[in-house]
């Protein structure tokens, strides 16, 4: 099994310095499969690897009827100038509980309608995580509070520019926002936050980097990204190890999302990039969540 070391320091300004936890060998990596197997996401989650990634699993017919759903879908609205680009769901980022809960109520039909195709990709998916995770004892869910419940996924279609499409951040940070003190996802910090993606376009370029660096308290506190876990300085990552993974259509992958992550841009002018995506963790022994 792969361990986490904790206390390490990375870089060259002592001062700046970033510190948090690094994984061995074993455990920093992406396990790669041609089918599904759910077996494989739960290791992610108890974190015994950083990540998995399943190619090809969703069919190409799928996933064209996906991407002409989310562009003619009325309820698609546009992202500014801190992440250009379009997305369909609720973000639970920087929003109170309420808030996120009531967004995530309007978008519900228009992403069931949406991911209403044959064969969902998405149902398929979580099925196959709650049968594994019941096979231990432990419940699969949607987060949620006094009877509502979290977007099921957010689908997003990124065009940043410069030298990273969607820049270094790691998705711990904004699980601690005190807006959200009263919402469960709150205890998935405790444990695993693991994202998931599910690749309906791209284009050339657009590699997923992942650093070996899992930033600590005192890290997000000293760059003041406590509650954003966003952006983190690329000259405080140039020496940390890191993974590239190559993100094709049809590709489901999830890693460990309090590792530091970013987007590269796509080499050509067409920002084809579209996902499917999720955050999935522990909030008790006996108890995952999903949420956007």
């Amino acid at each position: 099994m792969g361990k986490i070391t904790a206390g390490a320091i990375l870089n060259v300004d002592q001062c700046r310095a970033l510190t948090g936890r690094v994984g061995d060998v074993e455990y920093f990596r992406f396990a790669e499969f041609d089918e599904y197997r759910p077996e494989a996401v739960v290791d992610v989650l108890r974190g015994q690897v950083a990540g998995v990634v399943f190619r090809g699993v969703v069919p190409a017919r799928t996933l064209a009827l996906l991407t002409e759903r989310f562009w003619a879908s009325p309820a698609r609205r546009r992202r500014g100038a801190d992440a250009p680009g379009h997305y369909l769901g609720a973000y639970h980022y920087h929003k109170t509980t309420e808030d996120y809960l009531a967004e995530a109520a309007e978008f519900h039909a228009a992403l069931d309608a949406v991911l209403d195709v044959p064969d969902d990709p998405v149902a398929g998916l979580n099925q196959g995580l709650a049968k594994a995770l019941a096979a231990e004892g432990v419940r699969f869910r949607p987060a949620g509070r006094d009877g509502r419940q979290a977007s099921r996924v957010i689908i997003r279609s990124w065009h940043g520019q410069g030298e990273y499409a969607l820049a270094p951040h790691e998705d711990l940070g904004q699980c601690t926002e005190p807006r959200q003190r009263d919402f469960e996802i709150q205890r998935a910090a405790d444990h695993q936050v693991v994202a998931m993606n599910m690749c309906l376009d791209n284009g050339s370029g657009g590699r997923l980097v992942v650093w070996n660096i899992r930033p600590d308290e005192a890290s997000r506190r000293r760059l003041g990204l406590h509650y954003t876990g966003s952006p983190y300085p690329l000259e405080l990552l140039e020496e940390v190890e890191a993974v590239r993974l190559d993100v094709n259509p049809g590709d489901v992958y999830m890693f460990n999302g309090s590792h530091v992550h970013a987007v590269e841009p796509e080499t050509s002018s067409e920002k084809r990039r579209i996902t499917i995506s999720g955050i999935l963790g522990f909030v008790d022994e006996h108890t995952v969540v999903s949420w956007t």
